[in-house]
């Protein structure tokens, strides 16, 4: 009796795994951005990833939350983070609109302002997988990432001279009239 049902809970795990196996073997699974996500698939990923930052345990940061470093945070978000994840009162990019998962627009409704310093900060650092969310360790100082973190916690309450900084002016004004482009040249073989 006992083991028969050992052998009949193997063969259930066994099929369960072979169905998973050939789901994704099979091409079932949704791999282009424009798919809908897989059953469970944001609710997983959501707990995995709080579950993993709540472990490592990150420090509070030792940036104070000031104009200065909400400045010296809004240079490196530009740089690093706008083409993704967006400017005050600035549509989405081209890039931000072919991502999936869609890159939330950090300074749009709540961003993370209403996530700890701590947590932005390990994200910047480390990336999330399977997201297009880059690891910055080793390319940006520890300072930076936490510059650019306090300033995103803070995103709700930043005064205009940072807002204004973000936003800017391009450091070269478009041309008033039109590029004209040359085709290319047919070569005969």
């Amino acid at each position: 009796m006992v083991k028969g049902l050992i052998v009949g809970i193997l063969l259930g795990i066994l099929l369960v795994a072979g169905c998973g196996y050939l789901y994704f073997a099979t091409g079932r699974a949704p791999v282009a951005v424009t798919d809908p996500p897989m059953p469970f698939e944001k609710k997983f990923a959501h707990m995995a990833l709080d579950a993993h930052i709540e472990k490592q345990k990150v420090p509070e940061s030792p940036v104070t939350a000031d104009e200065k470093s909400y400045l010296n945070g809004a240079e490196v978000y530009k740089d690093n983070c706008a083409v993704c994840h967006g400017l005050p009162d600035q549509p989405k990019t081209n890039i931000a609109q072919g991502m999936y998962p869609p890159p939330p627009q950090l300074f749009h409704g709540t961003g993370v302002s209403d996530d700890p310093a701590s947590e932005t900060y390990w994200k910047a650092e480390n990336g999330i997988r399977l997201t297009g969310m880059p690891g910055f360790k080793g390319r940006l100082t520890e300072t930076q990432i936490w510059e650019v973190s306090v300033l995103l916690a803070n995103s709700d309450k930043i005064p205009a001279s940072v807002k204004t900084a973000l936003v800017g002016t391009p450091s070269a004004a478009p041309s008033a009239s039109p590029t004209r482009v040359t085709p290319p040249t047919k070569i005969n073989p």
